[in-house]
């Protein structure tokens, strides 16, 4: 599996179906980050109530990622079929964000994932780093955070425009989206004009798996440079089916777009990032590019405002547009996935 950015990527149902969608997250093993001086010494990274602060712990040289697959229905998370980790069914509760200090004084915030049998007894832990753990360093517990992992797994999950990204509205016109206000009508490619029903902002730090991916000037046929969260999706129309996907509109992350060259993950200082809702799954454009807008699942949908959920009903459609079909891992080399696209879009 090629993992990039932040280790999640997601995918759609494999019977093609536009239920809800799966989750793949690239993580380690509890077994694999072990107690090397503390309390539980040569114990692995267990969940909350048998931390201990200041324990140190390492990870072992030999540990790699697994894709652990999850299933997000009526709010609860469940192992899905074709993960590598795990049992298929069970339950995968987010047990924790636990914060790491290496001895630079730098910190890390990993994600504690529990998984329990059918009788509720814990049969594994994995963990998502959000930043990358280098194996040669000793890392110390300093902070337990139990009240915010599922916010942190949605954070990572949502797509997002970032500051000054412009939005083309019903008009024709364009404004950045920190000036768009709820009611403002924005051209959809699918639905033509729709009103926005709610925006959200957060300001995160520019690291790991909050990088922002900037697709450079001309990268996708763009006026300008576009930047978004690696999970964004940006739509693309092939004019010849360059990636053989059988159909001609096809969506892709932003992070499996990265070459090092004219699509970058941006590492370093703060980011803005804004999430935009309309009544379902639209198709807009941001700097011209063809982009998703919020998409609301399990994952996100509790942590919207009330009034907003309030009025979220079951016949809300967030499936996705069936006749786009997601380009996932693999499926493209990275190298030259962007020049591919815009060829393939290209006149």
């Amino acid at each position: 599996m090629t993992t990039m950015g932040n280790g999640i990527s997601m995918s759609r149902q494999a019977d093609g179906q536009t239920g809800l969608p799966l989750q793949s997250l690239a993580v380690y093993c509890g077994q694999d980050f072990r107690v090397t001086n503390g309390v539980n010494l040569g114990d692995g990274l267990s969940h909350a109530s048998e931390m201990e602060l200041a324990d140190n712990y390492q990870l072992r040289i030999t540990a790699a990622r697994g894709r652990l697959s999850v299933m997000v229905e009526n709010d609860k998370l469940s192992i899905a079929e074709g993960s590598e980790l795990g049992h298929v069914s069970h339950a995968l509760h987010l047990d924790c964000v636990a914060t790491f200090m290496a001895a630079s004084g730098g910190t890390i915030e990993v994600l504690v994932i529990v998984e329990t049998d059918a009788n509720g007894l814990i049969e594994e832990t994995f963990f998502l780093p959000f930043a990358p753990l280098n194996p040669d360093l000793e890392y110390a517990l300093v902070k337990i955070d139990e009240d915010t992992a599922r916010t942190r797994l949605s954070d990572v999950a949502c797509v997002a425009f970032t500051r000054g990204t412009r939005i083309t509205l019903a008009n024709g016109m364009q404004k950045p989206i920190e000036e768009l206000a709820v009611g403002d009508r924005v051209l959809t490619r699918d639905h033509g004009p729709k009103e926005v029903r709610w925006i959200g902002a957060q300001t995160v730090r520019a690291t790991g798996a909050f990088a922002p991916i900037v697709i450079k000037k001309g990268a996708l046929n763009n006026a300008h440079d576009l930047v978004v969260s690696p999970h964004h999706r940006i739509f693309i129309y092939q004019r010849r089916d360059a990636v053989r996907a059988g159909r001609a509109e096809v969506l892709v992350k932003a992070k499996l777009l990265v070459n090092g060259q004219n699509v970058i993950q941006a590492e370093g200082g703060f980011v803005d990032y804004f999430q935009i809702l309309f009544d379902s799954h639209e198709i807009i454009y941001a700097e011209g590019i063809a982009a998703e807008s919020m998409f609301v699942d399990g994952r996100v949908k509790s942590f919207l405002p009330a009034d907003i959920q309030a009025t979220l009903s079951p016949e809300h459609s967030y499936a996705e547009t069936p006749r786009a079909f997601e380009l996932r891992d693999g499926m493209l080399e990275p190298s030259v996935a962007a020049d591919v696209l815009r060829s393939a879009s290209g006149n």
